[in-house]
């Protein structure tokens, strides 16, 4: 634990003051935190909202944080879960920050809450790009939650779900956005914000978490509405994943926490537990491979499956995809190759889908990336507006960003349009300094920014000044984000998605299912 800061008088004068306004003291769950008071708001780095997940904690469920004696200084972000690569790792790494405006109370603002993607493998609260002030300098109270990572966050075994009350495993990192939320509806009213309007927010695997959220039971009351960004998992599972495919069940998950065991030279859990963590990332445990699964509990089933039975958190959703999404994931250049890995994949459906999504010749040029990006993002986020249009009662906003340089025909970028990811700048109000100056780029840096803050205030991502943006249900049913084009357009590449969509239906089937193994 953090250094704690002596200030017994202070806290005394905070414990029984009666005043609601909001200062840089707040008493939350385990104790009293010390933040940062600025003009304009407060602001609160590294707050615990569950103990270490160390030692003995390792590979279980967050349990509830450790109290504190004294002030706990909360200025600086705490420790990211540990990744590949060099920087501030820990296992000790559940913490979470607030930005808030509110000057008491009871001013009872929307809650935004951002989850980081990074492929369930990277990814901090401390990135710049997630700083909140922007957010709560248009009246929300903003927060940012981290998770546990690779195997370590996602690791299942048979022992581990042996001694689980609920007897699964390999869902930690979920678990812990769940601890997260939890924490956050029961300690956010003291920051001024409003506990029953909590909007999630995430971009690729943070997107896919909070798809899941959506459907997790465990969430139920703690959100209010949702925004995926290049997110989504309504993909059947399948023992050997593919983006879009990417879960699996618990037995096979279980299959996986056995090799890593004999793989590491260990007979039992304790002699796991026991490793340092630096030897799990020297043997590649950590790095990759993490990813959620199927468990029965924390996600109960096919999401598809879920939405069908109407069995899901019944909140506005705003979703969507980038234009070339392809052009970050596709991994073959030569059109062969490219073929080969379709076949591979879809099985009998191949030949349709590269008829839809087609190569050339001589290159793999958009309309062949584009069929990565549908199953992996657009289809994902398409089935999800559909499923809810049909089986809830709130709305779903659909997406499809576009705003891309258009390159010269000579160019090697050519053809090329927006790739994953790019849209973050512009939802949070940070675009390149050399974009910056560009009336058409402020344009839709101005748009997203107030799309998503009315989302988070209203549910509704509409306001003045705006291009108006209908709901799934209505005629034209994909909102085009594209500077001054921004407007209502049909699905990009419907007919090619129906096709797609006529896949993964098959893999639901007995004989698909079967084909997948």
């Amino acid at each position: 634990m953090r250094k704690l800061l002596a200030a017994a008088l202070l806290l005394a004068t905070i414990l029984c003051s009666c005043n609601p306004e909001i200062t840089d003291l707040v008493k939350v769950t385990g104790g009293t935190i010390h933040g940062t008071k600025t003009e304009t708001m407060a602001i609160f780095k590294g707050i615990p909202f569950a103990a270490p997940p160390v030692g003995d904690l390792r590979w279980k469920a967050p349990q509830p944080v450790v109290p504190w004696e004294g002030i706990l200084e909360t200025n600086e972000f705490a420790p990211a879960a540990i990744q590949a690569g060099n920087g501030n790792y820990s296992e000790d790494c559940l913490y979470l920050n607030v930005w808030t405006p509110a000057k008491t109370t009871k001013d009872n603002l929307p809650v935004f809450v951002w989850i980081y993607g990074g492929g369930f493998a990277g990814g901090a609260t401390s990135d710049p790009l997630f700083d909140g002030e922007v957010f709560a300098e248009n009246g929300v109270v903003y927060a940012s939650i981290p998770y546990r990572l690779g195997k370590l966050g996602f690791m299942a075994h048979p022992e581990l779900s042996a001694e689980d009350p609920h007897h699964v495993s390999g869902n930690y990192g979920i678990l812990d956005l769940v601890a997260a939320l939890q924490w956050i509806h029961d300690n956010i009213s003291k920051f001024g914000g409003n506990p029953d309007q909590v909007t999630i927010f995430g971009e690729s695997a943070g997107g896919i978490a909070v798809s899941m959220l959506c459907a997790s039971p465990l969430t139920k009351g703690l959100i209010a509405g949702a925004i995926s960004e290049s997110g989504g998992s309504f993909g059947p599972a399948r023992p050997t994943t593919y983006p879009g495919e990417n879960m699996r069940l618990l037995a096979d998950a279980e299959k996986d926490g056995l090799g890593i065991m004999a793989d590491l030279g260990c007979s039992s859990l304790e002699e796991l537990r026991a490793l340092p963590a630096d030897k799990l990332m020297s043997r590649g445990l950590t790095p990759g491979g993490g990813w959620p699964i199927v468990d029965g509990y924390v996600i109960p089933d096919d999401q598809y499956k879920m939405y069908e039975a109407g069995n899901f958190n019944d909140i506005p959703v705003l979703i969507g995809y980038n234009s070339d999404e392809g052009a970050s994931f596709s991994g073959e250049k030569d059109p062969q190759k490219h073929i080969a890995s379709v076949q591979e994949r879809y099985g009998k459906f191949a030949d349709a889908l590269l008829e839809v999504y087609p190569v050339t010749e001589t290159e793999v040029p958009k309309s062949a990336r584009d069929l990565m990006r549908d199953a992996a993002f657009g289809w994902q986020t398409w089935a999800w507006a559909r499923l809810q249009t049909e089986h809830g009662k709130s709305p779903a906003y659909l997406y499809y960003f576009d705003q891309h340089p258009v390159y010269p025909e000579d160019s090697p970028r050519a053809g090329y349009g927006s790739p994953h990811g790019s849209e973050m700048e512009y939802v949070f109000h940070k675009l390149n300094p050399m974009k910056s100056r560009d009336e058409i780029e402020k344009t839709l840096e101005d748009q997203m920014f107030r799309y998503w803050i009315n989302f988070a205030k209203y549910g509704n991502p509409n306001g003045e000044g705006l291009p108006q943006w209908n709901s799934f249900s209505d005629a034209k049913q994909t909102m085009l984000l594209k500077g001054i084009e921004s407007r209502m357009i049909d699905v990009p590449a419907e007919d090619a998605m129906w096709v797609l969509d006529s896949y993964f239906q098959w893999r639901r089937t007995p004989e698909g299912a079967a084909w997948a193994k």
